[in-house]
């Protein structure tokens, strides 16, 4: 990798199905415990939830906040340097939606390059 080019190290940060849609999730959601995280996302186990989860916590996008009661109270929300992804998120989702839209035009609704 060339010195010039990090986009390698943002997308080893963000790439996989879930982050990309957690990260979403906290921004739109704002704080959320494990549980309501979880309940946004169907698809995603508990186990790949939370692993992605430490990641994001690793790379200081996410913050997790412990709260000593019984049972335990964990909340995560988007740290200060993570929301310096938010123009990037949201164009990768605008993006998206476009390019569905492109697709249907090209194709129409039953197109099986999904």
């Amino acid at each position: 990798m060339t010195a010039y080019c990090k986009f390698e190290t943002t997308l080893e940060i963000l790439i996989g199905k879930w982050k990309p849609v957690i990260l979403l999730r906290l921004l739109a959601g704002g704080t959320m415990r494990f549980s309501e995280l979880q309940k946004s996302i169907p698809d995603i186990t508990k186990k790949m939830l939370a692993q992605q989860l430490r990641e994001l916590e690793y790379h200081d996008i996410v913050r997790r906040e412990v709260y000593p009661l019984v049972p335990p109270k964990v909340e995560y929300s988007m740290s200060d340097y993570g929301l310096r992804l938010t123009p990037i998120l949201q164009a990768m989702n605008d993006w998206g939606a476009s390019h569905i839209a492109h697709l249907d035009e090209l194709y129409g609704e039953d197109r099986t390059a999904d």
